[in-house]
């Protein structure tokens, strides 16, 4: 089964939180990790919420390409997907299901067309993602400004998706995501 699934939006849209039902409710998907240089909070697990890099590891990485996609999406901060993760779980029988930056997420899709569904997942309005944001207590105040002035602009790629949730109530959102893999799984290319 070589799919895969895009879900794509602004930082503390709630991508994270739906991609996870996602992955309880479908055996058939399998979570790509991404390779990140930011620092691993306390929570996190490497190789299993990201593949924590130095900037001189994802440097190498990158001058022998082996990024599907990459991004600085924060100064000093880098976003990749290796080839080799979505070739791993491709041979495991899984569909592929990404949590990504919006612009990742465009790239993925022009990659494989048909073969990605890409979703992006809005929040119900700026202060309602500040708040999230806000609430999740792990940027400093200059961090916080920095990710609402990206989730402005990256709100603006929304119409370069397959599909737009806007996250508003999460029960209803898990509802309208899995109606959406569902049929994209069971469909022919």
């Amino acid at each position: 089964m070589e799919k895969l699934i895009i879900f794509s939006a602004p930082s503390g849209s709630g991508k994270t939180t739906v991609v996870k039902h996602l992955l309880k409710t479908f055996d058939q998907l399998a979570f790509s990790v991404s390779v990140t240089t930011r620092k691993q909070r306390p929570n996190e697990v490497h190789g299993k919420d990201y593949y924590f890099f130095t900037e001189e590891e994802f440097a190498e990485h990158l001058e022998r390409d082996e990024f599907l996609e990459h991004e600085e999406v924060y100064k000093g901060l880098y976003y990749g997907t290796l080839k080799s993760e979505v070739e791993r779980l491709w041979a495991e029988g899984k569909a592929v299901i990404f949590d990504v930056d919006v612009k990742g997420g465009i790239n993925i899709k022009k990659y494989y067309g048909d073969k990605a569904l890409a979703v992006f997942l809005k929040p119900p309005s700026v202060d309602v993602l500040m708040q999230r944001l806000k609430g999740r207590d792990t940027e400093v105040e200059h961090e916080l400004k920095e990710r609402i002035s990206k989730a402005q602009e990256e709100l603006k790629y929304a119409d370069q998706f397959d599909q737009i949730i806007v996250n508003d109530q999460l029960n209803i959102t898990f509802v309208t995501a899995e109606k959406a893999v569902r049929s994209f799984l069971e469909s022919a290319f």
